[in-house]
Order: structure tokens, then C-alpha cells, then sequence
């Protein structure tokens, strides 16, 4: 297990797994009742309070065991949030599509208004997961897990504003009934200014990582910038799917139920990965 592929086909394989069991639930409650999408969040509070206690039994611990598992608490805490949102339980006070013709900032407004709780809730997460692990150091667990919870935050912030401000390809496919409404905020265009802006960051903190890799002296340190270099690339690789005409929906179509309801949307927030 402190083999740096070991570790990169892991975050891979849990990107895939992870990504396939959140929409399979979600799809479940969807097509189960209208109490079902709030009690499918209730029962996976599991995974928050598993990826607190692993964020706090990771502190100072160096093994690779504790790098792992710092890993998967961020993972899991990052899972939960994201179950909250696409069941619609956690997003944003704005439930109304959005009017076309309105002024840019009005449609910033409405936007913001769609997603503002999740939103919130991330960088509540993000500053205590910071406050809590303050002065760790950088090779324990506990640090890689920070970064684990940091990066993919930096990256949904990056794909939600690309995705706002218009890219070529949304995969509608997977989007939940609940965030229906999200479509009319989102717009298919040409390439927008941040997409270079934001492929760039994600490919140089890529580099850093692999740079870290390179340089590591333990075999924590080894397995924690594998993981971080692999996830990193995961979320650059997601990026490109807003602009590369790739099938990547059919990584889940086999494993889903099919929708109660099937609806066909114009903008939504795509969803590629967790």
C-alpha cells in the first residue's frame, strides 16, 4: 500500500465508486416518495460523523495508515454535503428558475441564491477543518486530508463559476429533479475567460504535487501526494469534460435506476464526478 500507483488507482477507483454510490442513492430517493430525498441525507450522517473522527484521530500521525485515513475522512465528509445537495436538502433559498433578459448582476444574485446554504456549508467545513488542524504537521494524516477537503473545494468553486458563466458541454443526465431549477442559471457557450485560468492552477498544483511526490522521504509522505496528485488530476480531468466531447456519463449509466421522470434540461450544473 506504499506504492504511489496503489495509492493514485485508490483515489481513482474511490472517484468512480464514491461518484456512482451518492447518484445511485440519490436516484433511489428520488423515485421512492417525497419524504425519501431527506431522510436518504439523515441516513448518511454516518459518513460526517466518520470523517470528523478521522480528521481528529489522524492528528500527528505519520503512517501510512493514518495518511489513508485522513484521506477517506475528507472523502466522507465531502460525501455527505454533496448527498445534501443533489437531494436537495442543503442548496439555496432560490428554488425558481431563472428569467431570461435580466441584468448580470441580478443573474449572479439568483445564482448565488440557488446554492448559497451548500455553499456556506462548505466554507464553514473548510475554516474549521483549517482551525482545528492549525500548526499539524505536513506529513501526518491529518494534514493530507485537509488538502484532500481543501482541493476538491477549490475545484467545485472552479467548475461552478466556469459552468455560470458558460462552457461548451453540461452533462444534463444525472441531474436530480430537486435542482431542476438550476438549469436556467447555467449557460452552454464558447470557452469563458476563467477556463484557461482555471486549468492552468489545477495543472501547476498537478506539478506541485508530483514535485512533492518526488521529493518525499517517508512512505506517508509518498502516499499522500500520490493521493492529492491523483485527485488533483481527477478534478483537471473534469474541467476538460465541460469542452471534450467524452462519453463519461456511461462510467455510471449501468449502475443507475432509471429516472421516475425523465426531464430535459437546457443549462444545468453538470455533474461529472463528486
Amino acid at each position: 500500500m506504499a506504492s504511489p500507483w496503489i495509492a493514485a488507482l485508490f483515489a481513482l477507483f474511490l472517484w468512480w465508486f464514491l461518484t456512482g454510490a451518492i447518484l445511485m442513492a440519490v436516484r433511489h430517493a428520488e423515485r421512492a416518495g417525497r419524504r425519501a430525498p431527506l431522510l436518504c441525507t439523515l441516513a448518511a450522517l454516518p459518513l460526517l460523523g466518520f470523517g470528523l473522527w478521522g480528521h481528529l484521530t489522524t492528528h500527528g500521525d505519520p503512517a501510512p495508515g493514518a495518511v489513508y485515513g485522513g484521506f477517506l475522512a475528507a472523502l466522507a465528509i465531502w460525501a455527505w454535503v454533496e448527498t445534501a445537495f443533489l437531494t436537495g436538502t442543503v442548496t439555496g433559498p432560490n428554488t425558481h428558475p431563472c428569467p431570461e433578459n435580466l441584468p448580470e448582476w441580478e443573474r449572479f444574485v439568483r445564482a448565488w441564491g440557488t446554492v448559497a446554504y451548500h455553499e456556506m456549508l462548505l466554507a464553514a467545513l473548510l475554516v474549521a477543518l483549517w482551525i482545528h488542524g492549525h500548526g499539524a504537521a505536513g506529513g501526518t494524516g491529518q494534514a493530507f486530508g485537509l488538502w484532500t477537503f481543501t482541493v476538491l473545494y477549490a475545484a467545485r468553486i472552479s467548475a461552478k463559476l466556469n459552468l455560470y458563466f458558460g462552457v461548451p458541454r453540461i452533462n444534463t443526465e444525472f441531474l436530480p429533479r430537486a435542482l431542476g431549477h438550476m438549469a436556467s442559471h447555467f449557460r452552454i457557450s464558447r470557452l469563458n475567460w476563467l477556463f484557461p485560468v482555471s486549468v492552468t492552477a489545477l495543472t501547476l498544483a498537478v506539478a506541485c504535487w508530483l514535485e512533492r511526490l518526488h521529493a518525499a522521504t517517508t512512505p506517508g509522505e509518498t502516499i499522500g501526494f500520490a493521493l492529492l496528485a491523483a485527485l488533483t488530476s481527477l478534478a483537471l480531468l473534469e474541467h476538460w469534460l465541460m469542452v471534450l466531447p467524452l462519453p463519461d456519463a456511461k462510467l455510471w449509466r449501468w449502475m443507475l435506476p432509471a429516472p421516475k421522470q425523465t426531464e430535459t434540461t437546457a443549462r444545468p450544473e453538470g455533474h461529472h464526478g463528486f
